[in-house]
């Protein structure tokens, strides 16, 4: 093929084509190469002329965008790739971490199948709070149809109705056990970052042959969370529902209502935004802190008189 044959090949666009074929707006392309994601273009008299090689970089920064990247990290990601190191390990270790972490494949339920399992009737409450919890999710144009990203859960959902726990009650006990859950995963994750990742992650960005072993890890390591949570669920399971069957058989019977502290939940939000300020190792105390502070906050306010005058206060001794 001759030279001329090779620059007729070669694609040119003008800003607005390449914004055309991108899918960027003008004003993205622009911003982007101000913050030196995206190299100039070639100037030709008036003109500025881009080539394939802006098109390819455009659909890169498209595709690290949508998988969470930062426009700051993608900047390290591509200076990276222009000094000869490949941004191929990179995104394998991506892809293997946004990889489904269970087996569960997601299914299709009809309204009239969802509500024949919870009671017959309709709920449109109830549809809205288990769409709200990602129980179930729409489909658009469907409105006699949802997908079901978890069958098992809205099975136990089920499960609970029918022995008799009322909708609000199941929706209340997943939106507790979400966020104690959300907090196991991450402890976790700052577990093994520490002393498996951080290894192979600590510096930025990192070679093709730490990313690619730190994949591998992520694939050993994978199921050892929920094997863990499975084997320490059971032993809670036993020693607690062994203890409450005792209480109940026991020659006093069960403890009374009145006798037991009620436990409280905290909403995930109030939890993280505690532990965003003190830590997480100093939220629980700083919230009984807290707590106790308002207690006596409020018996000074009842011990002070309405009027406000603290030399009231010495009258009656």
């Amino acid at each position: 093929m001759s030279e001329q044959s090779v620059a007729q090949s070669v694609a040119e666009y003008r800003i607005e084509d390449l914004a055309h074929h991108s899918g960027a707006t003008v004003r993205t392309i622009r911003a982007y190469q101000d913050r030196g994601l995206l190299p100039k273009p070639e100037r030709r008299g008036r003109a500025n002329v881009y080539g394939s090689a802006h098109l390819a970089r455009l659909r890169q920064i498209a595709d690290l965008l949508d998988r969470g990247y930062t426009l700051a990290s993608i900047k390290e990601l591509l200076e990276a790739w222009d000094a000869g190191r490949g941004l191929g390990g990179v995104l394998g270790l991506v892809a293997e971490v946004q990889g489904p972490w269970t087996d569960e494949e997601v299914a299709r339920i009809s309204r009239a199948e969802l509500d024949g399992k919870f009671g017959g009737r309709p709920d449109e409450a109830a549809v809205a709070e288990a769409v709200d919890l990602g129980v179930l999710e729409r489909i658009p144009g469907r409105d006699d149809e949802f997908l079901v990203p978890s069958p098992q859960e809205l099975a136990v959902a089920a499960e609970l109705y029918a022995a008799g726990v009322p909708l609000p009650a199941i929706s209340g006990h997943l939106r507790e056990l979400r966020g104690q859950v959300e907090h196991i995963a991450s402890r976790f994750l700052e577990f093994t970052t520490e002393h498996v990742f951080a290894r192979y992650l600590g510096h930025r960005p990192p070679t093709d042959a730490d990313v690619a072993e730190a994949a591998a890890l992520v694939r050993r390591l994978r199921p050892l969370a929920q094997q863990t949570i499975n084997a320490e669920l059971a032993r809670a399971m036993r020693t607690f529902a062994t203890r409450h069957l005792r209480q109940h058989l026991s020659a006093e019977g069960p403890p009374t209502v009145e006798s037991e502290l009620p436990a409280v939940s905290l909403p995930p939000e109030t939890i993280r935004s505690v532990q965003a300020l003190v830590g997480q190792e100093n939220a629980a105390a700083f919230i009984v802190a807290a707590t106790e502070r308002e207690l006596q906050a409020r018996t000074l306010d009842a011990l002070m008189p309405i009027d406000g005058d603290p030399r009231q206060l010495d009258q009656s001794s």
